[in-house]
């Protein structure tokens, strides 16, 4: 018997590692077939959460094995003859059955579990997200400790972090645990690193979303943290082991740290700081967001005071607070990054695309376009024509073999 053209013996025991054994045909197939769609799709494809959510993600699978006309995909997941054009060049490069056994081996390897929604141990604040919600998630340490981060806070800020920032981030952690907290974050350098080290001395939860594979932890200065956190509580991803973490994907985990989390809070921040992605995604989401202040000559608080200034967030300066904000009702959905009246973009920042293009470059070997679009997830076509933008603003390069970052 054959799954998706796979010998089914190899399918069924690689998900029962992942997975549990004992499952019937039908169930191995959805966790083979959400398996693959984490890899397919790049994090937060809300054409991909479409498709999956009208026919399930075994149907989707099939049908996209079948190579469907744009008309045909269009039609299963109400998405316009265009849309759907695009949608099928960005994912066809990448169904290839080796890569799936590949990830499911690796994920077997390192202990990783597949969860996927409907277990007990997913984190139903994702599914706020809505079509841009994870299919799956690949998770080393103990699901449960996933599933409770429904009642845990996101402490996030600053990876140059100074020492104010660190000693306001332990109170915070230590007497958020206190009080039954999961502390939540992204694993990162400074802040993040401190919640979650907190979490651990005094014996809490905590769970760390990472943006690449959970077999290669990032950074790797934080190796020894992560393979503690994954040891007591659960270090989680959406894309699967092997693939790497880019700006884009950092981005998209941020609104995983959001959406899993009861509440956000930005413990230091500068004005253009990553967590301020994080705090836009929870208040887009309608979860309560707080900022904690810090001196007014300091740049590593000025993000911090925007959120209070101009969004709205609560002003929070100690654990008994932050613990306040949880049965509040978010505000308003943030523009932290609003267009010029003009209608102009600011061309330092670039675009969405544009920043998966780049990640998807290197500076010293040359990648083709179609390499390119499959590391980028975007169709080829539409990879070629962000390589020729990004050559024009003298960020990117074509060279005999392909093309390089500038």
């Amino acid at each position: 018997m054959t799954m998706f053209g796979i010998d089914g013996t190899e399918v069924r025991s690689l998900v029962a590692a992942v997975r549990r054994p004992g499952l019937g045909d039908a169930a191995v197939r959805e966790a083979f077939a959400r398996a693959a769609w984490t890899g397919i799709a790049e994090p937060g494809d809300g054409d991909a959460g479409a498709l999956v959510g009208a026919l399930g993600a075994t149907g989707a699978l099939e049908l996209l094995l079948r190579r469907p006309s744009a008309s045909e995909l269009a039609a299963a997941a109400d998405l316009t003859d265009e849309r759907a054009a695009e949608a099928v060049a960005r994912w066809q490069p990448r169904v290839i059955a080796a890569d799936v056994l590949r990830w499911l081996r690796q994920a077997a390897r390192f202990n990783a579990h597949l969860v996927i929604p409907g277990d007990p141990g997913w984190p139903e604040g994702v599914d706020d997200l809505g079509s841009h919600a994870p299919v799956a998630l690949w998770v080393r340490g103990d699901p449960d400790v996933l599933a409770s981060s429904a009642r845990g806070l996101a402490l996030v800020g600053a990876r140059a972090s100074t020492g104010y920032g660190e000693h306001v981030t332990v109170d915070a952690s230590a007497g958020l645990v206190e009080r039954g907290y999961t502390i939540v974050s992204g694993a990162a350098y400074g802040i993040d690193g401190v919640a979650h080290r907190t979490a651990l001395a005094t014996h809490g939860r905590t769970v760390a979303f990472l943006a690449g594979g959970v077999d290669r932890f990032y950074p790797s200065g934080h190796d020894d943290l992560l393979t503690r956190i994954a040891r007591v509580g659960a270090v989680a991803s959406e894309v699967p082991c092997g693939v790497p973490p880019t700006k884009w994907r950092f981005l998209q985990r941020n609104r995983l740290i959001a959406a899993a989390s009861s509440a956000t809070v930005v413990l230091e921040a500068g004005w253009r700081s990553g967590s301020l992605n994080t705090a836009a995604h929870a208040s887009a989401l309608g979860r309560p967001l707080g900022a904690v202040p810090g001196p007014v000559t300091s740049a590593t608080s000025a993000g911090c005071h925007r959120l209070v200034r101009e969004f709205g967030a609560t002003l929070v300066t100690t654990a008994a607070e932050m613990a306040e904000l949880a049965p509040l009702v978010g505000p308003a959905q943030l523009d932290l990054y609003p267009e010029r009246p003009d209608g102009a973009r600011d061309a330092a920042e670039p675009t969405s695309d544009e920043i998966r293009v780049l990640d998807a470059l290197a500076p010293r070997s040359s990648r083709t376009p179609h390499d390119v679009a499959v590391r980028s997830g975007l169709a080829v076509a539409r990879a070629q024509a962000i390589l020729g933008l990004l050559a024009l603003d003298g960020r990117a390069r074509e060279t005999p073999d392909g093309w390089r970052r500038a």
